[in-house]
């Protein structure tokens, strides 16, 4: 983990930049695969969507109030929201797409004034921090 400083601009940056972005994804979407049969079921990517912590609310901590089946519940419709079709499994352009919309989401929330960040190493908003700063260095 590290602490960064970045605003909405970064995120829109890297999800317009297709190939970086879609390499990002790509690369994720690959270890998330564990078959390797090009499509990602509930169970293997369960774990990924757990880690976004939808319920957290005290350092690391889900809400202990809700229900198991009801937060497992949670976790199979955001599955469903990357199962576009309905096929029970995401493909590698499902997949692209419902990252596009959580992270433009994700640069909408932050705004334009940037904020400084815990982000965990290889995520995607390190990678956009990244890139950043690479374009930066380049300019000077």
């Amino acid at each position: 983990m590290s602490v960064e400083i970045l605003d909405g601009s970064t995120v829109r940056s890297f999800v317009e930049d297709e190939g970086a972005f879609n390499s990002s994804v790509d690369g994720r979407f690959a270890v998330l695969d564990t078959d390797h049969d090009g499509l990602l079921t509930y169970a293997e990517m369960a774990g990924e969507l757990m880690s976004l912590r939808v319920l957290e609310k005290h350092f690391g901590v889900d809400e202990a109030v809700v229900a198991p089946d009801e937060l497992a519940g949670l976790y199979r419709s955001l599955f469903a929201r990357f199962d576009r079709d309905g096929s029970g499994k995401v493909d590698r352009q499902e997949f692209r797409a419902e990252m596009k919309e959580v992270m433009l989401a994700v640069a909408n929330g932050l705004g334009f004034l940037p904020v400084q960040m815990v982000v965990e190493e290889g995520s995607f908003l390190k990678v956009a921090v990244d890139r950043e700063l690479g374009q930066l260095a380049k300019a000077a």
